[in-house]
């Protein structure tokens, strides 16, 4: 017994090394999470002292246990083991018996979740790995009550099972859960229903890694120790605990250690493929740390088991079984709604003509919507987990003042968030509803789409302000000083910039006078061309050879606007002196007949029907002038006065009208007789 002994004390006093690990998550909850310090001095403390007493009443124990007492207890325990491994054998083979038959299930499964839509892949994969997992549960739980009834019916007294033959039972139902688990994770003979992108060889060698601690931690402290300490002694279940652990432990940190290198270039490649700041960090930062971070944590579960097992074990069971759980949901949820939102919002092809734009408005919002929604779940998973180790109590915080009044502003927030999203496409799709030519009244009109326009523009700036100002009131900001600032700022620059207050004062009032519209032609502060773009404050105007001229509201004292509701093509037509005036008249009508039967018909629609011949304007000096005017549409007097002067053209040409050019009359001059004298002819050719 000596060795034994000797053994014993040693590991506990390596495990009691251990102890030098971060202990401070293994506070119980409800502690001062201020004072850090103080309570990991208090539990160092507190481990050392039972280490002590633990040391101490072990060591009296081994004295007075006598080497014939434990070897008779022992062969005892051996023949009492007989029923035991008959439930072991039949459990276990039943096991594996009932594996094969759901083989076609986990087969099935795996091809319905790689077929459908590929949006969707991800989302058909995790059902099918969900229904995969409840058949290999089933399996587990159809084996365990086998073994069940195997313990109650057929060995022993009817109706009745050993405390030995439970023990074993529950540790198979749990252990092999576990392993079931990890199954659904690393699915190594499915690859298709494999949640780790990882490789099929990478996955079997986690996998079997993984149960192999599972199962020695499972079947070691839910079975053999509390075997050991009922049908030999607790000193027997103590130190197959210190075994257990201690092999669980050196076992972890040497798989840990040997894939330390490898782990982190496969963390590092998935952070530098994520999309979102978050997971980029904590993946970069896992790189580095995942090894310690499982060292600790085996140690950290060594020590508390073997000397708080009572209290520690089922508080680090519950911790991990809680975090596991929180972390899963989390995932889900998360690719569950990325794969609701994958899919972009088709409206029909009717509302796509009432509204052409609300399809691609509504898909542009459900990206910064699915980032909210994933900044929550963070936060939410981070305050669970948080909770799971004892450092924060989630739900009485929930329940306080200061955890309802933080949920009060979030909801609060995104209440005016939506409110403002939806107000701005409600009156986004209505203006857009009004501009869209082929619905509605038509073509709107220039001024119509110039103020639409500039309503939307002044609505974007309206829902901003307004946004802005009610959410930092939520958060708690004093908007008040904000007001009185912009007041006082508004005032400042009113004074500083008397010219842009100008220019906006009076583009307010040309617009509501309905002066000016996108695409008339205007004369404005001396420049004539059409305007191509109309502001509150300035008109911008391309003219004839193509200049584009930025004009400010302020520098137009008045607008000679050629395009509102009719026009005249107003024409001087110079005809020779020696035409008969009556007979040159009716051609000027035929020109302006031939006008309204024009080939090309927006010329033609553009004629109306008043025509004015006014008469001689002015006597030239190589030509009488005669005007015409031609009532048109707006806009439209100079392509008509163009088809009109060709017209004209071809009248005279047709009928020997002269049409005279500038010429000069000589005068020689007379005698006293009034005789002109012949003019001087020489040929110098």
């Amino acid at each position: 017994m000596a060795h034994l002994h000797i053994a014993y004390l040693m590991t506990r006093i390596v495990l009691g090394a251990l102890a030098l690990f971060p202990l401070a998550a293994l506070a119980e909850a409800g502690e001062d999470a201020a004072e850090p310090a103080r309570r990991v001095a208090e539990m160092t403390q507190t481990f050392a002292h039972n280490l002590a007493e633990q040391l101490r009443q072990i060591g009296t124990a081994l004295n007075e246990l006598e080497g014939e007492q434990l070897g008779t207890q022992l062969w005892l325990a051996t023949i009492e083991l007989s029923d035991l491994l008959i439930i072991i054998g039949v459990t276990v083979a039943l096991l594996f018996a009932l594996r094969p038959v759901a083989r076609p299930f986990f087969i099935k499964a795996e091809k319905w979740a790689q077929q459908g839509d590929e949006r969707l892949h991800t989302l058909r994969r995790a059902i099918g790995v969900s229904s995969a997992a409840l058949a290999d549960l089933a399996t587990v739980l159809i084996a365990w009550l086998g073994g069940y009834a195997l313990a109650l019916f057929l060995l022993g007294e009817t109706g009745s099972i050993e405390m030995r033959q439970s023990l074993f039972l529950n540790a198979f139902l749990i252990t092999e859960g576990v392993k079931a688990i990890l199954r659904i994770l690393f699915a190594v003979r499915n690859s298709g229903l494999r949640l780790l992108p990882i490789e099929t060889d990478y996955a079997s060698y986690w996998n079997s890694r993984l149960a192999r601690m599972a199962g020695l931690i499972g079947y070691g402290l839910l079975f053999l120790v509390p075997l050991f300490s009922r049908t030999i002694s607790d000193l027997v279940g103590q130190l197959a605990t210190l075994i257990i652990m201690a092999t669980a432990f050196f076992y972890a940190m040497t798989v840990a250690l040997r894939n330390r290198n490898d782990m982190r270039k496969r963390l590092e490649a998935s952070a530098a493929k994520a999309k979102v700041m978050f997971t980029r960090v904590t993946l970069s930062t896992l790189a580095w740390t995942w090894h310690w971070l499982v060292i600790a944590y085996f140690g950290a579960l060594a020590v508390v088991t073997v000397t708080q097992p009572e209290s520690a074990l089922p508080y680090m069971a519950q911790a991990t079984a809680q975090s596991l759980i929180v972390v899963v949901l989390g995932a889900l949820i998360a690719v569950a709604l990325t794969q609701a939102t994958s899919r972009r919002i088709h409206l029909s092809a009717e509302k796509r003509q009432h509204f052409p734009l609300l399809e691609g408005r509504l898909n542009s919002y459900i990206p910064i919507a699915l980032k909210a929604v994933r900044a929550l779940i963070i936060v939410t998973v981070l305050a669970l987990l948080l909770d799971a180790w004892g450092l924060l109590d989630f739900f009485a915080w929930i329940r306080s003042e200061a955890g309802l009044n933080i949920i009060g502003i979030v909801v609060s927030v995104g209440l005016v968030l939506i409110a403002a999203i939806a107000a701005w496409i409600v009156a986004a799709s209505w203006i857009e509803h009004r501009l869209n030519p082929e619905v509605g009244k038509g073509k709107p009109t220039a001024r119509e789409q110039t103020l639409l326009t500039l309503f939307r523009n002044a609505l974007a700036v309206v829902l901003v302000t307004l946004t802005t100002m009610i959410v930092l009131a939520e958060i708690g900001i004093n908007i008040g000083p904000l007001i009185a600032g912009a007041g006082v700022l508004g005032l400042a620059i009113g004074f500083g910039a008397q010219k842009m207050v100008q220019d906006i004062i009076t583009g307010v009032f040309i617009q509501l006078e309905h002066s000016i519209d996108v695409g008339d032609i205007i004369t404005a502060a001396g420049v004539t061309g059409t305007v191509e773009k109309l502001t509150v404050r300035s008109v911008n105007i391309r003219d004839l050879a193509g200049t584009f001229h930025f004009i400010p509201f302020s520098s137009v004292d008045s607008i000679a606007n050629f395009t509102r509701h009719f026009a005249y093509h107003v024409g001087n037509y110079g005809v020779a002196y020696r035409e008969d005036l009556d007979e040159v008249k009716p051609h000027f009508e035929a020109a302006y007949r031939e006008l309204k039967n024009h080939p090309d018909q927006e010329i033609a629609d553009a004629v109306y029907d008043e025509f004015w011949l006014d008469g001689v304007s002015s006597l030239g000096d190589s030509s009488v002038n005669i005007r015409i005017r031609i009532k048109t549409a707006p806009g439209m007097q100079w392509a008509v006065g163009r088809a009109y002067n060709e017209l004209v053209k071809k009248e005279f040409d047709k009928a020997g009208i002269e049409i005279p050019f500038p010429h000069r009359t000589l005068y020689f001059g007379q005698d006293k007789d009034g005789r002109a004298p012949a003019a001087r002819i020489e040929n110098v050719g």
